[in-house]
């Protein structure tokens, strides 16, 4: 007789398992520590699975005991928080004037920080390549010293990335269609885990609803502050990308039709009139896009010393950056616009005029809620988010394999 039988099919017990263990470890990591009989009483999981699931990730060295305790009711229990000791996760930011590279353990906890100048605005797209692929060397050959096991390394990029990891365009860096992520595996010679790439500010965003003060919120959205500006947009919880992972490229919304030429072309985009290249086209027209990080410096002593024509400067550029932000909160109605990048060291003067115009121009009362904030992750946030996505694979159920 032939099987004519069409619908739902019996899932594969290793899927069930795994997907069980995710579950088991993101309930760890949220509310570490708890006992065995709390991730049951939460989960719905009973309690021999249970057992078996956690003696699976204390073997896999993701979980350890920590201990009994007494303080509460019944028994004392054996408390478990997150192990992860023997893992990595590395992100690496490539910019128009610097390379970041972060590496962080399974509970998120920085491993290391580095921070390197980058002539990227005039590097082609191999010398890049060799210059990343010669920092991750240096991150895995730290790592290895420390006798991690890598999950991964993503690195982040000013551009568009599709969703097989190539970069379409990156304007910023020269670049168009560069497969970044085979160039770079072949570059670390098929190096035994995946290696990513995605865009700077979907990452950062990341890295803010991981890591951040604003974590708890549903909807955020991350605005870049280098010379490009871009969105990382977190809806209802999750990481909005697009049809084809291109979405968040508020920089190129036109602000004013009769201002700045922008790099795309056309005049007057959000990055024409309130990027940071608006900035230090007022201060320091000539200065070359490794030169940023010394110029905002200066333009920051200018400002604190009350310099009157910096103070306007801040001002107008603040202003812009308001209707930009206004246009996502009309659009998205966010809980909170988080600034980026150099944007963190401008905030005490541009965030004023930022927020002002942000409360004009939006069609709810109180801008239907959405703050304006700077972000207290700093310049890294971008390679923190990039260490931060390979983390949440693991969250997803892609855990590690057993050594």
């Amino acid at each position: 007789m032939i099987n004519t039988h069409t619908g739902p099919q019996p899932a594969d017990f290793a899927d069930v398992r795994a997907t069980n263990l995710a579950v088991v470890l993101r309930f760890v990591r949220e509310n570490a520590p708890c006992s065995r009989a709390d991730i049951a009483a939460s989960t719905g999981l009973n309690k021999a699975t249970v057992s078996s699931l956690v003696a699976d990730l204390i073997d896999r060295r993701l979980l350890r005991e920590t201990g009994l305790t007494e303080n509460r009711v019944g028994r004392p229990a054996t408390m478990l928080v997150l192990d992860g000791s023997p893992y990595a996760a590395i992100g690496i930011e490539v910019n128009v004037d610097y390379l970041t590279a972060v590496a962080v353990d399974l509970s998120g906890a920085e491993l290391l920080s580095w921070r390197r100048s980058f002539p990227g605005a005039t590097a082609t797209p191999n010398q890049a390549v060799a210059a990343v692929a010669a920092l991750a060397r240096r991150v895995l050959n730290r790592m290895g010293k420390e006798a991690r096991q890598v999950l991964g390394l993503t690195v982040a990029v000013p551009g568009l990335v599709d969703v097989s990891g190539s970069v379409r365009i990156a304007p910023n860096l020269g670049w168009r269609d560069v497969d970044l992520s085979g160039d770079l595996a072949k570059a670390l010679r098929d190096p035994g885990f995946p290696v990513l790439v995605d865009n700077d500010a979907n990452l950062a965003v990341l890295a803010e609803h991981r890591f951040g003060p604003h974590g708890g919120a549903e909807n955020l959205v991350y605005l870049t502050g280098e010379v490009g500006v871009g969105a990382g947009v977190i809806m209802d919880g999750r990481l909005r990308r697009g049809g084809q992972g291109f979405a968040g490229e508020v920089g190129h919304i036109q602000i004013d039709p009769s201002g700045a030429d922008c790099r795309c072309g056309r005049r007057g985009c959000l990055e024409a009139v309130a990027g940071i290249g608006a900035v230090l086209q007022h201060v320091a027209p000539d200065a070359a896009p490794a030169e940023l990080e010394p110029e905002i410096d200066e333009v920051v002593r200018l400002a604190r010393g009350e310099d009157a024509d910096i103070l306007a400067t801040l001002d107008t550029i603040g202003a812009n950056l308001g209707k930009g932000v206004a246009i996502i909160a009309n659009v998205l109605n966010p809980e909170v616009v988080i600034l980026g990048g150099y944007y963190i060291a401008l905030a005490p003067w541009v965030l004023p005029a930022a927020q002002t115009e942000l409360a004009r121009r939006s069609f709810a009362p109180d801008a239907g809620g959405t703050r304006l904030v700077a972000s207290t992750l700093g310049y890294g946030a971008a390679a923190l988010g990039a260490a931060a996505r390979l983390l949440d694979s693991i969250d997803s159920g892609r855990l590690p394999a057993q050594s």
